[in-house]
């Protein structure tokens, strides 16, 4: 069979794989890419496939970096089954239509300044109505249940931990008398995480394709999280600031809900201050995935369940409310006294969340508060890293608020949680394919993988292919094509690397002019930019 890797590949989203084999083409996620405008450009990218070729998608879960581009699939003609868990069609029916809406109003507002500027407008890569009407496509089935795609090929879903719904997958593909199993990992979750059971162990593999987002870090302390984040919002609240917390509206914020209701009582008096202001979840999309959770009961693990069979709601504690309208989320802007606000995205990519971030940046006495994976080339990295001035809604915001980041409210296995999962092997893979990370991280998790298990790794780039067999795995079938599509890729690419020399220039010339240095390499620097602006209004024409 061929294995294609067509995103997540040397990067963190987009996450989509193709298996080709004699009898069956199918897709493993079909995901969207986030981040830098050079992956954003992706998504409107034609497939690499005729889409009506493609008989299934296998979909792990439904996060948008791994379900983002269905509805697209389907608009250019897929009309095959999305195979995946009830949980994941659940959560899909609310997050894509979602997803859609957010890029309705992105392109609205687009469309306002092309008109402006005098150019046609464009369209959104699909609508809320696209999304709706593409989850016909969608076949639930059950943890543990094996699925035959084909005569020949077999796929079961296990308990990936991650988020509600999430799974690993097993695939067993025969072809001339010979069985090969690969499986893929999906995104890991944590042992221990509240809410969900932990990852599945699988038996056996001829090929693993393993994520890596946390290859090369650990998490902190499970046990010390809830405290710091308790301690964190405690003394914002006595300075008089606000608690922005940038979560994603499925998964994290119903853990952090949950947890704070498990630990009322262990920090009490801790508690009865951080309840003594209200807390927001402020997301429609946050309010149905709730709903979800409590849909979908056959999920949670043991120590959730007897909370609800003891008639105790663990997604929800006194003060806890939800936001559901805009009018209800300006409001919040409004208000004088200290919140706590939980909202979407997690990446602060779109949705309610940039104008929280709007009206809190600039306050020295406000925190915003990570608790996931922050994707490079997203609002949400840019912040973690330390940048003391954003852009939003065109508008240049000085960062003075407190940055903090809590990973152990981490849906990922970290470093140590994914060798662990890989120890559970009885008969190990031969060869392990390493996606969904950082390119650093990846070399590093790669060695670690070498020199644990002895094991040999692969770090596909996007486009390539491997044919894999029981016996062997033959290298690259065919290199990434630069087609005209990569070239403009590579074009967006430099801009972007110009913007950023751009911004760190004007801080230089900034700190000269306080400085008052000698007026001459100003001058030259005027000059050089005054001849760089002539070649970029020529390149507009």
């Amino acid at each position: 069979m061929k294995i294609t890797f067509l995103g997540a590949a040397k990067t963190v989203t987009g996450s989509s794989y193709l298996v080709e084999t004699k009898g069956c083409r199918f897709l493993v996620d079909c995901g969207m890419f986030q981040g830098h405008s050079k992956e954003n450009a992706l998504n409107e990218e034609p497939f690499q496939f005729n889409p009506a070729d493609i008989d299934y998608i296998l979909l792990t879960h439904a996060h948008i970096d791994h379900s983002g581009r269905i509805p697209k699939i389907f608009m250019d003609g897929f009309k095959g089954k999305v195979v995946t868990t009830q949980a994941t069609t659940d959560l899909c029916a609310i997050m894509l239509p979602d997803c859609g809406h957010i890029q309705e109003m992105e392109t609205e507002w687009t469309n306002r300044k092309r008109l402006r500027a005098g150019k046609p407008p464009i369209q959104p890569l699909y609508t809320f109505e696209d999304a709706r009407n593409c989850m016909v496509l969608f076949d639930s089935k059950r943890y543990g249940e094996t699925v035959k795609l084909s005569d020949n090929i077999r796929v079961r879903f296990n308990d990936a931990g991650h988020i509600l719904g999430s799974s690993i997958l097993e695939i067993w593909v025969e072809e001339n008398g010979t069985e090969t199993k690969i499986v893929f990992s999906g995104d890991l979750g944590n042992k221990g995480i509240p809410i969900l059971r932990d990852p599945s162990i699988i038996d056996s593999a001829d090929y693993l394709i393993i994520e890596s987002t946390y290859g090369n870090r650990l998490h902190e302390i499970n046990e010390d999280k809830v405290e710091r984040f308790v301690n964190i919002a405690n003394e914002t609240i006595e300075k008089g600031g606000n608690v922005i917390i940038p979560s994603f509206a499925v998964g994290r914020t119903q853990e952090i809900i949950y947890d704070l209701h498990q630990q009322r009582e262990k920090y009490s008096e801790k508690m009865k201050k951080l309840f003594s202001v209200p807390v927001f979840v402020d997301s429609p999309l946050a309010i149905s995935a709730t709903q979800v959770f409590r849909n979908n009961l056959d999920c949670f693990d043991s120590e959730a369940r007897q909370y609800i069979e003891n008639g105790d709601n663990p997604l929800d504690f006194p003060g806890l409310q939800f936001t559901k309208t805009p009018d209800e989320s300006r409001a919040l802007n409004e208000r004088t006294d200290s919140v706590i606000i939980i909202s979407a995205s997690g990446m602060c990519e779109a949705g309610r969340i940039k104008h929280h971030l709007k009206h809190n940046l600039w306050r020295k006495e406000s925190t915003i508060l990570f608790v996931g994976y922050q994707a490079v080339g997203t609002l949400g990295r840019q912040l973690v890293d330390g940048a003391k001035k954003v852009k939003l809604f065109g508008e240049d915001i000085t960062v003075k608020a407190r940055i903090e980041v809590i990973d152990g409210f981490s849906g990922h296995a970290d470093r140590d949680g994914l060798l662990d999962w890989i120890k559970g092997f009885k008969k190990k893979p031969q060869k392990i394919f390493i996606v969904h990370g950082e390119e650093e991280g990846m070399s590093e998790f790669s060695e670690l993988i070498n020199e644990k298990f002895g094991i040999e790794t692969v770090i596909p780039s996007r486009g390539e292919s491997y044919m894999v067999s029981a016996g062997k795995v033959i290298g690259t079938v065919e290199a990434p094509v630069e087609s005209y599509s990569y070239k403009r890729l590579a074009v967006i690419d430099l801009m972007e690397t110009l913007k950023e020399e751009f911004e760190e220039l004007s801080e230089l010339v900034k700190v000269d002019l306080k400085q008052e240095k000698d007026d001459v390499e100003i001058d030259e620097i005027n000059v050089k930019l005054k001849t760089l602006e002539k070649a970029i209004v020529q390149v507009l024409k």
